[in-house]
C-alpha cells in the first residue's frame, strides 16, 4: 500500500460520516470530558492514585455508593494513538456502571514522545497488578480499551505474569477498534513521536503473542469490537486478531457495531442503553 493510502487508512477521523476530520476529534474530546465530569459528579472518586513511581503512573477510581460486596471492577485504558488524551477524560464509562455497583478505574500512562511503547506496555501491566493488590475483594475484573488502549489491553492479556508478584484473573475484556499488529504503522505519521523500530513493533504486537495470551488469559471472555465506519485497515486489524484468537480456541466474539465510527463506538459507553454497555453488564451478570 502506498504511503498516502496507508496514512489515510490509519487516520480514523477521515472515515467518520458525521463530520469533518478536525471536527470529529474536537467533538470526541468534548464528549469524553463531559462524560468524565458527569461520572465525577455521580461517583465517589479517588484521583491520581499512584501505581508506580513515574510521573504518569497514576489512576483515577470511580466508586459506586454501595455496601454490596459483589462489586465488579473495570479498568479502562484510553486511546489517542499512544500520544494524545489522558486519564483526565477517561472516566465517562462509569456513568451507567455506577448504578450497577461497578467500580471503574481509568489508567494514566506516559504517552509519546516522553514515553515509548515498551514503557507504556509495562505501565499498563503494572497498573493492573496495583489495582488487584488494592482491591483484592472484587468479584470480577474486566478490561476495556479503545484504539491504542485496545492494543494496550490486549498486551495486558498477553503478559507473562511469572515476572510479576501476582497473576490476575481477568474475566472479560472489550477491545474496541484496536490495532493489534503495529508493523503497518511504522512508516506512518503515527510512529513519528513513538520512534518504534521493527523489533519494538514486533515484540509489542498482540497479533504475535496469541500463544502467550492463551497461556495467561485462557479463561477470559474477549469481545473484539469494531465500528461500521472504521477504515478498512482498522476493520481488518480487528477481524484478523479475532480470527487468530478464535483459531487458538479462545472464548472470543466479534461485534461489528452498526452506525458507529472510530469515535462514537466508545463515546456511547456513557449510555446505559448502548449495545456495548449492555453487553458488558450482561457479561458481568448485571443485566
Amino acid at each position: 500500500m502506498k504511503k498516502d493510502e496507508l496514512e489515510k487508512q490509519y487516520s480514523p477521523s477521515r472515515w467518520s460520516h458525521r463530520m469533518a476530520a478536525d471536527d470529529v476529534i474536537k467533538a470526541h474530546v468534548k464528549a469524553l470530558k463531559e462524560g468524565t465530569e458527569q461520572a465525577r459528579s455521580l461517583a465517589q472518586t479517588l484521583i491520581n492514585v499512584p501505581y508506580g513511581d513515574g510521573d504518569g503512573e497514576k489512576l483515577d477510581v470511580y466508586i459506586p455508593r454501595t455496601d454490596s460486596l459483589d462489586v465488579n471492577l473495570v479498568i479502562y485504558i484510553h486511546g489517542g494513538y499512544w500520544q494524545f488524551l489522558s486519564k483526565e477524560e477517561s472516566g465517562f464509562m462509569a456513568v451507567p456502571l455506577i448504578d450497577k455497583d461497578v467500580v471503574v478505574v481509568a489508567v494514566g500512562y506516559t504517552i509519546a514522545p516522553k514515553g515509548d511503547m515498551d514503557l507504556m506496555v509495562s505501565q499498563v501491566r503494572r497498573s493492573v497488578v496495583s489495582v488487584i493488590q488494592q482491591y483484592s475483594h472484587i468479584s470480577g475484573l474486566y478490561l476495556c480499551g479503545h484504539s491504542a488502549g485496545a492494543h494496550l489491553a490486549a498486551m495486558v492479556l498477553s503478559t507473562d505474569w511469572s515476572q510479576y508478584s501476582i497473576t490476575p484473573n481477568i474475566k472479560g475484556a472489550f477491545l474496541v477498534s484496536g490495532i493489534f499488529d503495529l508493523l503497518p504503522i511504522l512508516s506512518t505519521y503515527v510512529n513519528e513521536p513513538l520512534k518504534m523500530t521493527e523489533e519494538v513493533a514486533v515484540r509489542n504486537s498482540p497479533s504475535q503473542l496469541v500463544p502467550q495470551l492463551k497461556q495467561s488469559s485462557s479463561g477470559c471472555q474477549i469481545v473484539v469490537a469494531v465500528a461500521q465506519n472504521d477504515s478498512p485497515e482498522f476493520r481488518k486489524q480487528s477481524e484478523e486478531y479475532y480470527k487468530a484468537l478464535e483459531a487458538a480456541g479462545l472464548n472470543v466474539t466479534m461485534e461489528d457495531v452498526a452506525n458507529t465510527d472510530h469515535f462514537s463506538i466508545i463515546e456511547q459507553l456513557v449510555d446505559a442503553d448502548y449495545h456495548l454497555t449492555k453487553l458488558l453488564l450482561k457479561m458481568m451478570g448485571k443485566s
